[in-house]
């Protein structure tokens, strides 16, 4: 996938779909900064399953809802690194529920992070990929930012604004040779999808390939986008969800 040596910001990369993609890009060689807010033990395990590919990666905490924070990690990804290559905005919360029931918090809490984190880390970045004349800004949407789901408004408006902002952010930056695309998934086995199965049992029946997908499927795809072969690929958003939307 030509990603030896390459710079690879993944946010939210202590597990889950965060992993897989921390660990795929560093099967490809690339050098890869995972980026945490709480998670530091398991951020740690992450890195060394890098290094034990004989990989480079390291573990660093900001909140991507916070600016400050934010800048400052990108700041010091440079001063260690001097460039970076790819940013996958991944980090992403969630807190269900009907929206008469739903505190303000939560709508807040959900947006800040999942949708202002994405502004906040492609803002950071785009600054120094605009001085390379080259970069890729990768952003984890979901099908529910597309077609809704309901006890989700805050965590489908947040994934929907993704959306427009990688369309907007790919007319911005394409003369500048930058590609932004999102990838919008479906139902992908992981701690934060486990409640909702455990609500919605008919879930896989929705789903042309009977079964749900895993972060490695999202890995795949998220690698090709920051590959050469996706040069060419901008502002699109492409779903991996089994079919479930057919």
């Amino acid at each position: 996938m030509d990603l030896a040596g390459k710079v690879c910001l993944v946010t939210g990369g202590s597990r889950g779909i965060g992993k897989a993609i921390c660990l795929q890009l560093a099967k490809e060689q690339a050098k890869v900064i995972v980026n945490y807010s709480s998670s530091e033990n398991m951020a740690a395990e992450v890195v060394k399953e890098i290094e034990d590919l004989g990989q480079q990666a390291i573990k660093y905490s900001a909140n991507v809802s916070d600016f400050a924070q934010v800048s400052k990690m990108v700041d010091d990804i440079i001063g260690e690194f001097g460039r970076i290559d790819v940013l996958v905005n991944n980090a992403g919360v969630t807190r269900d529920t009907l929206i008469l029931r739903m505190k303000e918090e939560d709508w807040n809490k959900v947006i800040d992070v999942n949708l202002k984190g994405v502004f906040n880390c492609s803002k950071a970045c785009a600054k120094y990929m605009i001085k390379q004349k080259k970069g890729k800004i990768i952003n984890i949407s979901s099908i529910v930012g597309i077609y809704g789901n309901i006890g989700q408004v805050n965590y489908a408006a947040s994934k929907a604004g993704i959306i427009g902002l990688t369309k907007s952010l790919a007319k911005e930056l394409g003369s500048r040779g930058i590609t932004v695309n999102a990838v919008a998934p479906g139902f992908i086995e992981t701690d934060m999808t486990a409640s909702l199965l455990e609500k919605n049992s008919d879930i896989i029946s929705m789903i042309a390939l009977k079964r749900l997908g895993s972060p490695h499927d999202v890995a795949n795809l998220v690698v090709f986008l920051a590959s050469k072969k996706a040069d060419y690929i901008t502002g699109q958003i492409i779903a991996i969800d089994g079919g479930m939307t057919l």
